[in-house]
């Protein structure tokens, strides 16, 4: 196999985009938290939350929440989703990183975030023909609970806005479900030594909810800190 590196002038323009900010990135912000970076690597990482979010683009953890290199474990990929626990020698990126983070990390918190506007919610209801994209199939069917669950709360007919908002929401619900599966998980929260957070972030303002269980609801993020 052969790797080349030879590219267009557009992606070349991209590279050296890429380029600069990494020379800014070390001239400013590394060199403002030198120590603080440097103490990151000669103690270890400790970082009290696993964030699950979703590999959109405009969805950052660390941006929307504002933490610092260390106090976010974070995974992200299609749509947040969480697939249940399933103890076979497959490969399993998602699960290996909730593994790594609750008995090796020993975070305190998991958060799942969903998002507004999520592509692969979506996706759900736009169902594609190309039958190459076999695993991007196969993980949307992790949303298909959530949207059932919309479309039987608000109607098939509902409009289109509506259910997509509401199956982003129940996604995140149903992912939890999915991560209560694993039994060390299950076992630590339980034992109130681990704390699941449903949270969704909408795009067009930059507020979050979270998850009422008590209510069935997305409640402001803003109101645990009252």
């Amino acid at each position: 196999m052969s790797l080349s590196l030879n590219s267009s002038d557009k992606s070349a323009q991209l590279l050296q985009e890429f380029v600069k900010g990494n020379e800014t990135f070390q001239q400013t912000y590394f060199k403002k938290h030198e120590e603080q970076l440097l103490n990151l690597v000669q103690n270890g990482q400790n970082p009290r939350a696993l964030f699950i979010g979703c590999s959109d683009s405009r969805v950052i953890p660390d941006l929307i929440v504002q933490t610092r290199p260390g106090d976010l474990f974070v995974i992200r990929n299609v749509g947040n989703f969480v697939a249940p626990y399933k103890p076979d020698e497959d490969f399993h990126s998602t699960a290996a990183g909730i593994e790594y983070a609750v008995a090796v990390l020993e975070v305190s918190e998991i958060i799942i975030c969903g998002h507004s506007h999520c592509g692969a919610i979506e996706a759900l209801y736009n169902p594609t023909c190309d039958t190459t994209m076999v695993h991007t199939a196969k993980w949307l069917t992790l949303g298909e609970k959530a949207k059932s669950m919309a479309m039987i709360a608000l109607g098939e007919n509902a409009p289109r806005e509506e259910l997509l908002r509401a199956t982003e929401q129940l996604s995140v619900v149903t992912q939890i479900e999915n991560l209560l599966t694993y039994p060390y998980v299950k076992k630590l929260a339980e034992e109130e030594k681990l704390f699941i957070h449903g949270w969704y972030y909408d795009i067009e303002t930059g507020a979050i909810e979270y998850y009422d269980p008590e209510i069935f609801q997305f409640r402001p993020l803003s109101e645990l800190g009252e």
